[in-house]
């Protein structure tokens, strides 16, 4: 299955939690996945096979109502090429 990517955001509501450290479980499901991953200012970007990068989001969504969590936001981009992979450096390199 080729590599796609997928990009997502995760805005979790409390009352009495402050919200990064509630991003931060999610962060953390996705770094120890073992995929490649970049944690950007406003989405952790992944990347890998699309059925293995869906359920490491559902991992991190459920890790974040794990940790106290009202309620989440949940915003998810990807890019999928039939056929063919799809990465992170293609469209970083010129950039660095």
């Amino acid at each position: 299955m080729p590599h796609i990517n997928l990009g997502i955001q995760i805005v979790p509501k409390s009352k009495t939690i402050d919200s990064y450290p509630l991003v931060d479980k999610a962060i953390a499901v996705i770094a120890a996945s073992g995929v490649k991953y970049e944690v950007t200012p406003f989405e952790t970007v992944m990347e890998g096979p699309e059925d293995q990068l869906m359920a490491i989001a559902k991992q991190a969504q459920e890790a974040v109502l794990a940790a106290g969590a009202d309620e989440i936001l949940v915003y998810y981009r990807m890019q999928i090429r039939p056929g063919s992979e799809v990465s992170m450096e293609e469209k970083t390199s010129p950039h660095r």
